[in-house]
């Protein structure tokens, strides 16, 4: 294979606004697998102008993370470019030098990775990454280096950057990681920006904060931006032209405006129907809705009452006292005075502060009931549901579930609150052991507590996986097999293996593309009527919220600052901060002509190579590739 020599641009140097600044056509990239090639892209073409924003949206496994990955040379180690061109300000990279594409990173091309969690190094500092940026593409180095840190995570929407310059990955939540990226991406000021899901773990008003910065860019430094995201929100307030993926082709492009409005692909009209953050609507009506609760309300109820003294199971495998109902006989779960303080360190290493990072907080969760709690990243939200978890202890104040103080809780019955209360947790890439596979990844629960033989658990998985819209063929792949938003949904079967009670969702579908976003809130909402499920949603998306949640508590540094049901909180919002907060939902007002009467469950049918049109089956849903281990 030859190689074509690079000579970038200089960095800084404007581009020539006539002619594309990155031009990709007839893009081809092919995996090999134990099962032979697989074509992972197929004849993808899109150009980026200098000082534009180009979003590409699709569903998870659509090959549009590959195609942004390929203008790098990021792909995985068996995935190579095999037809077609990409052109860098005229010049062709599709096969330079590995010397020549590590000149081009970072000073020509910035990345920002759609993983906050495994994409900085746990043993270093914070601004020591950054400053390593700085240096390692001639920005600036020593005491000018620190000062450009700092202002790095200014920008990136960090307060108090100064300090968190010298604390560990560890010591931040998922938002602030993902902001740590963005600052290290924009870093060497960069020609073309490829940001991969940059705002997935990021709360609205930093989202808001985050875009209007590459706004800034574009606007008045000519930064090109090409947006990987599964959020057409987003996408359709902050790009000028959208590229539309599925299956590993481009299946609709244009303006962005345009195109949401007046969209030709079917697939492009179920992404636009199954939006929320466009739509902002209830899954089902208000009146359906209320169907639901009283329906789960009524199970849940029963439930608790065949758990009650005179008929709960032995302690072995219910506990002594879970059988104890509250003394709110409505409420499963109550929260009362919560707060939870952590040392945090200074300037001195070996000195630290207290820090507050949940202030007297107190909410009920009424069986078979879903509330919501948001906020911005750091406001304290996960942490309280790690406190309602027992994955930590309070400071001060108290949980209980069905009027049982957790503080005591200790072998057998926390192995039966266990069993009760599940959680789904917002990596999908940390929470799946990478040695297991998916089938012995949602088994193992049931055989730790000793549920069902082997061929019931078997049924019990493949009943799983088909509820959260993944072939039976899934359970012998390893999470390296799969993509983000698979991840995740094998989590979520993992944690509906015990029959929970209470199910713990902590940014349980911020990782997921709008399609299966929609089917997995419309799973819970099904599983919350048919099984009397109660849920306790973590979240930074409020148009989620608006769909799923009965109550909604919103926080701030640590403190509940407004709380009741989800409609007054939408409709009447009494504080400034929640009136910021539903302001900066992405695509709001977009008007999209037609979107109320898209069927987003009709099945999609693109035509291959030559010529014939392919039904959606099982398989066909997850894409190829993903077998190459790509995510």
């Amino acid at each position: 294979m030859t190689t074509t020599s690079v000579t970038p641009t200089p960095a800084g140097a404007p581009s020539d606004p006539a002619r594309p600044l990155l031009e990709i056509s007839d893009l081809e990239i092919t995996f090999s697998t134990s099962n032979g090639p697989v074509k992972g892209v197929r004849s993808a073409s899109l150009e980026v102008y200098p000082g534009e924003t180009v979003a590409i949206v699709g569903e998870s496994g659509s090959g549009k993370s590959t195609t942004a990955m390929a203008i790098a040379h990021l792909l995985a180690k068996n995935g190579a470019i095999t037809g077609g061109k990409i052109l860098f300000e005229g010049r062709d990279i599709t096969h330079v030098s590995e010397k020549e594409i590590r000149v081009l990173r970072g000073d020509q091309v910035g990345l920002v990775p759609q993983d906050p969690m495994s994409n900085l190094n746990p043993m270093w500092r914070v601004g020591s990454q950054i400053r390593e940026t700085l240096v390692a593409n001639g920005v600036a180095k020593g005491a000018e280096a620190k000062a450009r840190t700092v202002e790095l995570l200014q920008e990136a929407g960090l307060s108090d950057a100064e300090r968190r310059a010298l604390q560990y990955p560890h010591e931040f939540s998922g938002g602030m990681k993902q902001r740590a990226l963005i600052a290290m991406g924009l870093a060497a000021r960069p020609k073309l920006l490829v940001a991969d899901e940059p705002t997935s773990a990021l709360d609205v008003t930093v989202q808001q904060q985050i875009l209007d910065h590459l706004d800034h860019l574009t606007g008045e430094l000519g930064v090109a931006v090409l947006l990987i995201t599964h959020d057409l929100g987003l996408a359709a307030e902050r790009a000028q032209h959208l590229v539309v993926m599925y299956k590993g082709q481009v299946v609709e492009s244009g303006p962005a405006l345009e195109l949401l409005q007046d969209p030709q692909h079917p697939y492009t009209k179920r992404l636009i129907g199954s939006a929320p953050s466009l739509a902002s609507r209830r899954l089902v009506s208000a009146t359906e809705r209320a169907a639901v609760r009283e329906q789960a309300q009524e199970h849940a109820q029963k439930h608790a009452d065949d758990d009650s003294p005179a008929t709960a199971p032995a302690v072995e495998e219910q506990g002594p006292e879970f059988g104890d109902r509250s003394p709110d006989a409505d409420a499963v779960i109550e929260v009362q005075n919560l707060s939870k303080s952590f040392p945090i360190r200074g300037k001195v290493p070996w000195r630290s502060t207290p820090f507050l990072a949940v202030d007297d907080v107190s909410f009920a969760i009424p069986r078979g009931t879903t509330t919501a709690i948001v906020g911005e990243s750091g406001s304290g939200k996960s942490t309280v549901a790690q406190m309602v978890l027992k994955l930590l202890e309070p400071t001060s104040g108290r949980v209980l579930i069905d009027g049982r103080d957790l503080h005591d809780v200790r072998g057998k019955e926390l192995k039966a609150l266990r069993r009760r209360v599940q959680p789904i947790f917002q990596n999908p890439y940390g929470t799946l052991d990478p040695m297991y596979s998916i089938f012995r990844t949602i088994e193992e629960p049931m055989r730790l507590h000793g549920i069902g033989d082997a061929a019931s658990r078997e049924a019990k998985v493949r009943d799983l996986l088909d509820k959260v819209a993944l072939p039976a063929a899934m359970m012998r792949r390893f999470p390296n097999e799969l993509s983000g938003g698979q991840r995740q949904r094998v989590a979520i079967a993992r944690a509906l293996a015990l029959d929970p009670e209470v199910v713990i969702c902590d940014e349980a579908v911020s990782a997921l593309d709008v399609l299966v976003q929609a089917q997995v809130l419309e799973l819970l909402n099904d599983l919350q009527g048919e099984l009397g499920l109660s849920y306790l949603f973590i979240t930074h998306d409020l148009a989620v919220v608006r769909q799923i949640a009965d109550s909604t508590v919103v926080m701030e540094k640590g403190r509940i600052v407004e709380q009741g049901t989800t409609d007054e909180v939408f409709h009447s919002p009494q504080r400034d901060y929640t009136k910021r907060l539903l302001a900066a939902i992405p695509g709001g007002s977009i008007p999209l002509a037609g979107s109320e009467t898209i069927d987003v469950e009709a099945p999609v049918r693109v035509a291959d190579e030559s010529g014939d049109e392919g039904g959606e089956g099982p398989d066909d849903i997850i894409d190829p590739f993903a077998q190459a281990g790509h995510v």
